[in-house]
């Protein structure tokens, strides 16, 4: 892994990623999202590919959180709602629920 490389840390969990489910809080660089939708994306058999939608009622942002049920800590990617269908990874420094 080289030094520019940025790591997304998990701060602290209320509860397992899993049981996230619409109306909780979730933290993003320390901005406060709720939870629209926690769905699956793709069943690929051993593992699942999860998506949580998040939203931050200030501004208007929408947000995927991506994950993979067997591998949250080092399989979490956060993508941002760019006009009406791009989703763009973004790379923030912590996220907690």
């Amino acid at each position: 892994m080289g030094e520019d490389e940025i790591i997304l840390k998990i701060e602290k969990t209320s509860k397992d990623i899993s049981k996230l489910k619409e109306g909780d809080k979730l933290w993003i660089n320390g901005k406060e999202m709720n939870v629209d939708k926690h769905y699956l994306f793709q069943d690929h058999g051993k593992m699942k590919e999860m998506i949580i939608e998040v939203f931050n009622e200030g501004s208007d942002r929408e947000y995927q959180i991506r994950y993979f049920d067997d591998q949250v800590e080092s399989s979490m990617e956060i993508y941002e709602l760019q006009g009406d269908f791009q989703y763009v990874r973004r790379e923030p420094k912590t996220v907690k629920w």
